[in-house]
């Protein structure tokens, strides 16, 4: 795979992998631009470039593609996340301005649970053994009041690489107004040991508040040598399988990056995943005139939600990592990434339900993963899982899971689930899986809630858009919780995160600190600094739209009151100024806390701009390559005893085969429709529709739109 600039885009093949905790998925695209191959199977969570290597020659022989006619793979990975929370991170060892050595440890100096005496928080990323002094001090405007001591700082690095540093986080005071001691102490890093992997904390997040940015330059200083080798060997697997195209990265932004920028900036990786299928979910929004979404993504591991306001999914600029506290906000490490807001629970098909203290059912946040599995898997796994309830309650055909690839030991879930729960509850097994159904099915809609509210954001006026190979078989019943009125279940649900990959953009956000008040500021003054940060942008890029590309440009401002201690994010509109921007911040103030304060003088803290290059959507969306699925046969494939709580208890549920349902079909539920990577099952009451592009739009019996 080539990859030190990502190529034009052309009419050649692309591929999508996501790789999750329990399957990885793939998605084709032909070179029509439209038709898509599917495919997913287990994660190897040994090495989780195996499954990678593994599956695109399946897929290509699905397919019928050759090698040679594949132009470009996305490839979405959690390996960042996953490396930080069982620590498996590159020896690293960070540089800081002289007295600040404990700024990790001293954190935010706040409690994220008032009443929890045992209270505890992640130990830092560096040891404090690992972490040097220097000789150096720039004040808040930038000024140099001491020189770097660059002798110092080479001893530092030599002392450090003699003890088996691997990496190297150079994090000095104030550094985002005046970077100049962090790229010199860069480049005498790099010049007495290229081996060495170095980040800075002005060119991985420039911004103030040192404690968010130090962790976040950690973060991707300590995993920057494990993601190098990661990459190394997929990029020489798929060239040994005889791809030749360029290789992308998602981003958690929504946007791919090259290899080269992927190995320099890891830590925007954290959400790589799971922002594709968020970003289709956007994209089918506009596609079918639906701009207000709820999208839901339920996989093997973890559920995800994410809220699409305005055709655009939210955006934030702060995530946290490897929570050790019930997943609790403020007990993790914060990084400061732009980042798809979203909400994440740990409630999958994986996800192992036992009985808890107050002897009530609990599911997750532990799962089964891909190794051993669920019960019903037949891989020595013993824990019950929500699969093995989904199993015994009917939504799943024991002969047909990843459409009869695999398949499942229905005795052996129940057997699992009458050991850990029936039993100890003294209820039979149904009973006990539909606790593990509805269980879930309450976590998330309660997550699903407090996300909302958080943000302002009424989802009883939205659709829910549901994937991932366990969201569709719960969407319906979440959607009735929180009175949503329409599910949407897209073409290939089951992978929709791959298929996102596909149609995400080539795309870069750059990120300058500098405050300024508004009063002080004029058009000149806006234009350049937002011109140097789009030419930044378009460099890291690497290449400017080509045909069948458009370019995009989002200027942001973060504001604030002066005086204030926080900022409110405001994007400027195309052709907006100075003079805008009083009326949009007071907006955006209102928006959260229902007041603003006119007159009052208004500061601007940051500044942000993202370049993204975006092809055009193909008209009609897209189409299921039927000759890569299994023959369309009857509509009803026939019926099988399923449990809805309306019933309260198993009975004959009519199952649809959803590549035989055509455009306009309607069915009244309780029905499940299947498909290879996933089962929709839809309520007693709810009105199934298929739209005009092949998407499943259910109406929800008994809940009504608000506008």
């Amino acid at each position: 795979m080539s990859g030190v600039h990502p190529a034009a885009p052309s009419p050649a093949c692309r591929i999508g992998i996501d790789i999750g905790g329990t399957f990885t998925d793939f998605a084709l695209l032909h070179g029509d631009g439209r038709r898509l191959c599917l495919h997913k199977q287990l994660t190897t969570p040994d090495d989780p470039a195996r499954a990678v290597l593994e599956g695109v020659p399946r897929l290509l022989a699905k397919a019928g593609v050759s090698a040679d006619e594949v132009g470009a793979v996305v490839h979405g990975t959690t390996l960042v996340t996953n490396a930080l929370i069982e620590r498996r991170v590159a020896k690293t060892a960070l540089l800081v301005t002289a007295g600040f050595a404990d700024v990790l440890d001293i954190a935010r100096e706040r409690r994220y649970d008032m009443y929890e005496l045992g209270i505890t928080y992640p130990e830092p990323l560096v040891p404090r053994v690992l972490r040097v002094e220097l000789a150096e001090r720039v004040d808040h405007r930038g000024a140099v009041l001491q020189p770097l001591d660059e002798a110092q700082a080479a001893a530092a690095l030599d002392a450090l690489v003699a003890r088996g540093v691997e990496a190297v986080a150079v994090c000095l005071l104030n550094s985002p107004v005046n970077p100049a001691h962090e790229q010199r102490v860069a480049q005498i890093a790099r010049a007495r040991h290229p081996q060495l992997y170095v980040s800075t904390s002005a060119e991985v997040f420039p911004f103030l508040r040192e404690y968010e940015r130090w962790t976040t330059t950690t973060m991707n200083a300590c995993t920057g040598p494990l993601f190098d080798r990661y990459l190394g060997r997929l990029e020489a697997g798929l060239r040994a399988a005889g791809l030749r195209g360029d290789l992308f990265v998602m981003s958690s932004s929504g946007g791919m990056v090259g290899p080269a920028l992927a190995r320099r900036f890891p830590v925007r990786m954290l959400e790589s995943g799971p922002a594709a299928g968020v970003l289709q979910s956007a994209a089918l929004g506009r596609e079918i005139g639906r701009s207000e979404l709820l999208a839901f993504d339920m996989g093997g591991t973890t559920a995800k939600g994410a809220l699409v306001r305005g055709g655009q999914p939210l955006q934030r600029y702060e995530m946290e990592v490897a929570r050790v506290h019930e997943f609790r906000a403020g007990s993790g490490l914060p990084a400061r990434i732009p980042v798809i807001d979203l909400i994440e629970i740990g409630a999958g098909g994986g996800s192992i339900a036992a009985v808890d203290v107050r002897g009530t059912v609990a599911v997750g946040p532990r799962s089964a993963g891909a190794a051993p599995g669920p019960a019903c898997y037949g891989q020595g796994g013993q824990a019950p899982t929500l699969t093995d309830a989904n199993l015994l309650l009917g939504y799943l055909d024991a002969g047909f899971f990843l459409g009869g690839a695999m398949r499942l030991d229905r005795d052996a879930a129940a057997a699992a689930l009458a050991r850990t729960l029936a039993g100890p509850l003294g209820v039979d097994t149904l009973r006990a899986a539909w606790g593990v159904h509805e269980a879930v099915n309450e976590d998330v809609a309660r997550a699903f809630r407090n996300h909302a509210s958080e943000r302002g954001f009424d989802y009883r006026g939205c659709a829910m858009v549901a994937f991932g190979g366990s969201g569709p078989a719960h969407a319906c019943r979440v959607a009735r919780k929180l009175r949503v009125p329409v599910v949407v279940f897209p073409v290939g649900a089951g992978v929709m995160s791959a298929i996102g990959l596909l149609a995400s953009p080539l795309s870069f956000e750059t990120f300058r600190a500098e405050r300024i008040a508004l009063d002080a500021l004029d058009a000149a003054g806006l234009a350049q600094r937002f011109d140097a940060l789009v030419a930044q942008a378009r460099a890291h890029l690497g290449r400017p739209a080509t045909a069948g590309e458009t370019e995009q440009v989002q200027r942001r401002l973060d504001l604030r009151y002066r005086g204030q201690g926080h900022e409110l994010e405001v994007e400027l509109p195309p052709g907006a100024g100075v003079a805008e921007l009083p009326g949009l911040f007071a907006a955006a103030y209102e928006r959260v806390f229902a007041k603003s304060f006119p007159g009052q003088p208004v500061e601007v803290t940051n500044w942000k701009v993202a370049v993204a290059l975006q092809r055009a959507a193909p008209d009609g969306g897209l189409q299921l390559d039927r000759r890569a699925c299994a023959p369309p046969g009857p509509t009803l494939k026939g019926r099988r005893p399923a449990w809805f709580a309306e019933w309260g208890e198993a009975r004959p549920t009519p199952v649809l085969d959803r590549y035989a349902l055509a455009p306009g079909a309607r069915h009244v539920g309780p029905l499940l429709v299947e498909e290879a990577e996933s089962t929709c099952v839809v309520g007693v009451g709810d009105m199934l529709e298929v739209d005009a592009g092949g998407n499943l739009v259910v109406h929800i019996h008994g809940v009504e739109a608000r506008s």
